[in-house]
Parts: C-alpha cells; structure tokens; sequence
C-alpha cells in the first residue's frame, strides 16, 4: 500500500510504520514542495511575481469623474500649453 507524509527536509523520521499493516514503511524521496505558499505573505509574494509575466488586461478606458469637468494639467510647463489639443 502506498502513503504520503510530508516532513521538513531538515529534519526526518527515522523510520515510519505502514498505517495499514504496520509493518516498517521503505523511504521513497519525492520532490520538495519549493515555492508553494502556504501563508498570506507567500501567496501575497507569488500573486505580486506574477504580475510581471501575466499583467491584468485592461478592457477600457477608467470612467471619467463627471460631465464637464475640466481635466487637470499633465504638466506644469508653461511651453505645453501651447501645443495643440486633440
């Protein structure tokens, strides 16, 4: 019969019995679980990794703040205002 158990690397049993039998169980190495996050940190640091590889599409434009409401300056640069609006 085949069973999992997952130890730290660090710090192994010496030896684990079958929970079926209860005979002594053969040590089979699987790989180790690197990268998998298991707290709020973690998964905060994968989601933020992420974004550099799948960055959220954007489907529009953002909504504007009001009807007629003037758009504040991109620049404060006396010489853009006078270049032409589009």
């Amino acid at each position: 019969m085949d069973f999992l158990e997952h130890h730290p690397i660090t710090s192994p049993p010496d030896g684990t019995d079958c929970p079926q039998c209860g005979a002594r169980a053969r040590r089979m190495i699987g790989s180790p679980a690197l990268g998998v996050g298991r707290n709020a940190a973690m998964r905060l640091h994968d989601r933020t990794r992420a974004t550099a590889d799948t960055p959220d599409v954007v489907t529009g434009l953002p909504r504007a703040t009001g009807q007629g409401t003037p758009r504040t300056p991109t620049t404060s640069n006396p010489l853009h205002q006078k270049l032409p609006r589009g």
